[in-house]
């Protein structure tokens, strides 16, 4: 097998090693069944299996009850973008956005779309590398809307924000949704892709509030609106089969880490490592703000554009690719989710001290 090297990319990222060879394995047999997982019926009872305990899982694990629908979709996070405000944004109503990132401006647009919106915090006098303090809300928000985890700036929110009693809280949280316990309950809907923390891209998963399915218009096409995912348990048409058997394989490997609290442990302490040696580096810093500093994507630059390139070509010869930052940033970002290993923080880490000798 070709030797693996470490993968900081933002996404589709790194999965578990043994999640990868059990995948492989079923590939020309799903089980005994003598049909690989590729080529299941999305109706037959293998396929079913793997699809029910994918969901069990996901509720499982994040204490998800069943007042709320666990949806498998495709489209990734930009098709929420539109699909949350088409199904919970009247004409005449509000929705209050939180502007912490590129992927927030995005939803913002598309939201405007549909109904009014009121941006009730922003980041974006200081190129988004700060997580704001204080909101303004709208009088009577329709929902209130915030992206959880910002990966190309880097930043992430320590909680949920506080919100006018009675307002749905909808959240994009594709970068971070199950790299931590959330408390379910504080949420009317949550989203995200899964190609960071669950499995391989083309599958989003949606969790929603029972009573939001049902108040949902019904004169959107079939496909944008949750109660049809929901009244045929994401079966209404054929599903991103191998993606969600993927998930069901990350959520056991989570599951035998110990669950969401072990899971958190490991990241933050990978986190911690990387933040720990940025801030004593006379070379490299830290873009984002320490107080809202992200677990999964750790944004940092030489303060030299030239050096910043020198880098990146460095590392990539030492086998840590994918650490080139986003354009609006710049520099480097090491994306820390789930199944990377903590080992590779610490190829990192050499990697940068050498540079730092050498460049100082």
């Amino acid at each position: 097998m070709t030797e693996r090297i470490y993968n900081f990319a933002a996404g589709p990222a790194c999965l578990p090693i043994e999640v990868l060879e059990e995948a492989r394995d079923n590939l020309l047999s799903l089980g005994k069944t003598g049909i690989g997982i590729l080529e299941h019926s999305h109706r037959s009872k293998a396929y079913m299996a793997v699809h029910e305990e994918a969901e069990a899982l996901c509720r499982e694990l994040a204490g998800i009850s069943e007042d709320y629908q666990v949806l498998f979709l495709q489209g990734g996070a930009s098709l929420q973008f539109s699909m949350v405000p088409m199904n919970l944004l009247a004409r005449d109503q509000t929705a209050d956005y939180l502007v912490t990132g590129a992927w927030s401006q995005k939803a913002l647009a598309e939201a405007r779309r549909c109904g009014n919106v009121h941006i009730a915090c922003s980041s974006e006098d200081r190129n988004f590398c700060y997580i704001p303090k204080t909101c303004t809300f709208s009088s009577r928000p329709a929902y209130v809307h915030f992206t959880s985890n910002n990966t190309i700036f880097g930043t992430e929110f320590t909680r949920e924000p506080d919100v006018p009693a009675g307002a749905p809280l909808v959240c994009d949280a594709s970068s971070d949704l199950f790299s931590r316990p959330l408390p379910i309950s504080r949420y009317a809907l949550i989203y995200g892709g899964a190609q960071k923390n669950l499995g391989p891209s083309g599958v989003t998963l949606v969790v929603i509030r029972n009573d939001l399915v049902e108040g949902g218009p019904k004169d959107l096409g079939t496909m944008l609106q949750y109660r049809t995912y929901a009244g045929e348990h994401s079966l209404y048409n054929t599903p991103p089969t191998f993606g969600i058997y993927v998930i069901g394989l990350v959520l056991k490997w989570i599951k035998k880490q110990g669950g969401l609290a072990a899971v958190e442990k490991v990241n933050r302490q990978k986190a911690d490592k990387l933040y720990s040696y940025l801030d004593q580096s006379r070379r490299f810093r830290p873009t984002a703000d320490r107080d809202s500093r992200s677990l999964m994507n750790v944004t940092f630059v030489t303060q030299d554009a030239a050096l910043d390139e020198k880098f990146v070509a460095r590392a990539k010869q030492a086998g840590l690719d994918g650490l080139k930052g986003h354009r609006s940033v710049g520099g480097m970002r090491a994306s820390l989710y789930n199944a990377f290993p903590p080992a590779g923080v610490d190829a990192l880490i050499q990697a940068m001290r050498e540079f730092e000798r050498e460049n100082g």
